[in-house]
């Protein structure tokens, strides 16, 4: 039987054992990378890749629309904020205008940085509970 390929099969065994957390770490870190390949797309006047790269950054910011639990407080304010993310993603590319890419960019990476210090903060608490009597 052929192996396939290593790096294939570490990537669908990193999503499949991922946390819920980590999944969505991952889903912000996917989302930075199809605006980065959108911004090098327009650079480089290749409006295919443009297109399929943006609108795989607005599938992930949709995503994280649809599973927001709207009954906590905070939901509302991310709701407003993916929802202007996805508009402002939508324009970028109809416009081909990297300074919105930028501008989407830096908020995506906001989210992923506080959600990382989440999941940081979370792990210290169950590690330092687990050895206290």
């Amino acid at each position: 039987m052929a192996i396939g390929n290593p790096y294939q099969a570490y990537q669908s065994n990193s999503v499949t054992t991922a946390s819920p957390g980590e999944l969505t770490l991952m889903l912000y870190n996917g989302c930075i990378k199809f605006i980065k390949l959108g911004r090098q797309a327009i650079e480089e006047n290749n409006i295919e890749v443009k297109n399929i790269n943006l609108q795989k950054a607005q599938n992930i910011v949709r995503e994280f629309m649809v599973t927001l639990n709207m009954d906590v407080d905070v939901s509302k304010n991310m709701m407003a904020m993916y929802d202007y993310m996805n508009r402002r993603l939508m324009e970028a590319n109809l416009k081909n205008d990297v300074a919105i890419l930028d501008e989407v960019e830096g908020l995506v990476t906001d989210f992923r940085d506080t959600w990382k210090q989440v999941i940081q903060q979370n792990r210290q608490r169950q590690h330092g509970q687990g050895g206290q009597i």
